[in-house]
């Protein structure tokens, strides 16, 4: 089993440590929600796959979609 940690980092810098289940992320009742009205309500779900020691963020139908560092993504790791 890998000991790799992995965090969310926020714009500013402040790292939020992603657990090894599946997390909900929005605006509101999700594990990590996040205040932007760029964000719907439940907006993406972060999977973590044990087998790959990685994490995939989905999304789940938002209307803005998802970026990593800025660029609009797709499935990803």
């Amino acid at each position: 089993m890998s000991l790799t940690s992995w965090f969310l980092v926020s714009s500013g810098g402040t790292r939020h440590r992603l657990p090894r289940e599946m997390i909900f992320v929005g605006r509101d009742d999700c594990e990590l929600m996040l205040q932007s009205r760029s964000v719907d309500k439940q907006h993406a779900v972060i999977n973590y796959e044990l087998t790959s020691d990685e994490h995939k963020v989905k999304d789940l139908g938002s209307l803005n979609g998802r970026k990593a560092s800025n660029q609009p993504t797709s499935e990803q790791q």
